[in-house]
């Protein structure tokens, strides 16, 4: 007969649990339901068709900005879902997760199985290790120094806290997923190649059914192309390139360059953050700001993460960096978290100048 899990929280003081220890405690909750998924994913397509087919109708300009940046809300609610697909926690039935994660990822032009070894095999492999998780990944002072004077102003633009569309459309789409070259993914799969065809695709017949609009419908066809298009995809990788950077930089993050102190760290839980926002704004973002939960365990689906997050922030006291969001706190870490210090693990400004404290003295303290 199995028995249940000890629910005694662990004191701060004392070791971390082992992983399969935490991530039994959430066995109970990661039941995953294909009916809720599928009507999640039925609401996201219609509002998705809704805010569109608005931003079209519409005559007035502002009116379709602003209609355009919320079909490109959705278009970041339908990718979440997608993500989900693509860690099989949304149904329960993979060849389903994978034609399901490939339909909602088609607004946002991302394809699904570049995407899946970037993310679910490098980024949740390996969670702010040097040299191996991309995302957001500081240079050192000497790396910075050593960058052409281009890249250093770019750096600084991706790191203002004004541009993580630009940072996510270049460094992340562009380089890694559209199309890449043989430096950024060595492997080649049909798949990708496939993939980068399907999404390019949906971008022609996208283009392409605007134009039949703007022509029909005497509008003019640029109009339509940038607030149907344009402003909705940018909205879309400001949010996505917002939320990746959240997730993983705040001054009481670490990363590291030595991979036994990286897995001593208990990775999966000290290199995450747990966002907290106000008026619903949690769940319009399908609860992936609990994320803590979903690095644990990759099989909590969205829609059980909430429960998640809490159970671990009740048997992990103190352990969870647990942040509520405001403007003066973002910016405040875009203004602190510009490069990192490997030595010291701490994060300094562009001069090499600590701005939070050294993880190593903190443990010494």
């Amino acid at each position: 007969m199995s028995t249940a899990p000890d629910q005694t929280p662990i004191p701060r003081h004392a070791p971390m649990p082992h992983r399969k220890i935490i991530r039994s405690w959430l066995a109970p909750i990661v039941k995953r339901s294909t009916p809720l998924a599928l009507a999640l994913i039925a609401i996201d397509l219609c509002l998705f068709g809704a805010a569109l087919t608005a931003t079209v109708w519409v005559s007035n300009l502002l009116a379709k900005i602003v209609l355009g940046m919320v079909t490109g809300f959705i278009i970041g609610r339908l990718f979440i879902l997608g993500h989900d697909a693509c860690h099989q926690s949304l149904t329960e039935h993979r060849r389903l997760n994978a034609w399901l994660g490939r339909l909602v990822f088609l607004p946002s032009l991302t394809p699904y199985s570049l995407w899946a070894v970037g993310h679910n095999v490098v980024h949740h492999g390996y969670t702010n290790l040097r040299a191996f998780d991309f995302v957001w990944q500081p240079h050192s002072l000497e790396e910075f120094n050593a960058l052409p004077r281009w890249r250093q102003r770019l750096e600084k633009c991706y790191r203002s806290g004004w541009a993580p569309w630009l940072y996510y459309m270049v460094d992340m789409w562009w380089k890694r997923m559209y199309f890449p070259s043989r430096k950024q993914m060595p492997t080649r799969r049909t798949e990708f190649m496939a993939d980068g065809a399907l999404v390019t695709t949906a971008a022609a017949v996208w283009i392409g059914a605007l134009a039949w609009v703007a022509y029909h419908g005497d509008q003019s066809f640029w109009t339509l192309l940038v607030t149907a298009f344009i402003v909705p995809v940018l909205f879309w990788k400001a949010m996505i390139g917002f939320v990746v950077y959240v997730h993983h930089t705040h001054t009481e993050v670490a990363w590291y360059e030595d991979k036994v102190a990286w897995a001593a760290a208990q990775p999966f839980v000290s290199t995450t953050v747990h966002l907290t926002f106000g008026a619903g704004i949690g769940a319009a973002l399908h609860h992936i700001m609990e994320h803590t939960a979903h690095h644990v365990d990759m099989s909590v689906p969205l829609y059980r993460l909430k429960k998640a997050q809490k159970m671990l922030e009740t048997m992990l006291p103190g352990r969870i960096v647990i942040q509520r969001f405001s403007w003066r706190w973002y910016f405040d870490t875009a203004r602190r978290c510009k490069l990192y210090d490997y030595k010291r693990l701490c994060w300094t400004d562009f001069k090499g100048r600590p701005t939070s404290t050294p993880l190593k003295m903190a443990e010494a303290a």
